[in-house]
């Protein structure tokens, strides 16, 4: 009833486009996207409430240092390093905003978050084919619970999750994604003391630190769903997705350390639910991994991982791999 009562709270505040996005409404709200060029059928994209832009990604994101920020060390955050430059996205800031477009170590980058999914996945900007890079918005709408968002270069449609574009110009193009831990702010200080943390342009404008989806990681079925249930997997069980495959979360915290052929999946300390109580410290803890495989020179390095619920994987790989045992 509280995820309900946050919803309805954001048809209020920005009004609804559509409870199902209709083609032909869709083409009028978007007279930019090239819908004659889709890879899904438009009936299964719904409105989440929020117009375009309603959840506004930061363009200009502002950080202090590490050793400067008050930030609770348990809180989560998207842990990224570029070219010697390390930065954490505190998920307390990312739940109100869904995306930062950001340029780290040089290279131009849209990290983002959907919380109805819990999925934390960093992305490179410019798009194959483009001669430059472009910056990314929220466009309102959710495919699979998932966030859809949108370039505004060309105004396609990209699946959060995936990268893959789905609806416009660039169609079945995937951005290219970028390592990144879902940690706690403790951990990526001890890994970067020198590091970067993002802080809110405007720290009046949302109540950053608490948590509008209360009890949302502790519910039975998702939220904004219409897709199948994986079959005897809880829906909201939380897991690793690599590529086809979707380790238990649970089974990283209990092993500790997990190898699967050439990679190496390992426990790195818990961090806070951002999806749990009312302020994101005081929930309960959550554990946080690292996943990497060998270089050409034999040392561990980090590759793009995404802990999610067991229905984002199932929706977006109904044929993958599930791995819940050593």
């Amino acid at each position: 009833m509280r995820i309900l009562a946050f919803f309805l709270l954001l048809f209020g505040l920005y009004g609804t486009q559509a409870e199902a996005a209709a083609p032909e409404s869709l083409k009028k709200l978007w007279p930019d996207t090239d819908f004659s060029k889709a890879s899904v059928d438009l009936a299964d994209i719904m409105a989440g409430g929020p117009p375009k832009d309603g959840i506004p990604a930061i363009d200009n994101p502002i950080f202090e240092a590490v050793k400067a920020s008050d930030l609770p060390e348990n809180e989560p955050v998207i842990g990224l390093v570029i070219n010697g430059v390390a930065r954490a996205y505190p998920l307390r800031i990312l739940t109100w905003h869904e995306i930062v477009n950001d340029e780290v170590g040089g290279v131009p980058v849209t990290v983002t978050y959907c919380p109805l999914c819990n999925s934390a996945v960093v992305y490179e900007r410019k798009i194959e084919g483009t001669d430059k890079a472009t910056t990314f918005g929220t466009s309102g709408m959710l495919m699979n619970s998932n966030l859809v968002m949108y370039d505004r270069a060309s105004e396609t449609w990209w699946q959060q999750f995936t990268g893959t574009a789905i609806v416009g110009k660039h169609m079945g193009t995937k951005l290219r994604k970028r390592p990144a831990r879902l940690e706690s702010f403790a951990q990526f200080k001890k890994r970067f003391p020198k590091g970067q943390v993002l802080i809110p342009n405007n720290p009046k404008a949302r109540p950053y630190g608490n948590n509008p989806y209360k009890g949302y990681d502790s519910a039975r079925k998702p939220f904004l769903y219409r897709g199948d249930l994986p079959t005897g997997v809880p829906a909201m069980t939380r897991v690793v997705a690599v590529g086809d495959t979707a380790y238990a979360l649970t089974l990283i915290r209990d092993e500790k350390t997990v190898m699967d052929g050439d990679i190496r999946l390992r426990y790195e300390g818990d961090h806070a639910s951002a999806l749990d109580a009312r302020e994101i410290t005081a929930s309960r803890p959550v554990a946080g991994v690292s996943v990497q495989k060998r270089d050409a020179d034999g040392q561990w390095e980090d590759i793009p991982y995404d802990v999610t619920f067991a229905f984002v994987f199932h929706a977006f790989k109904p044929k993958g791999k599930w791995k819940f045992t050593p």
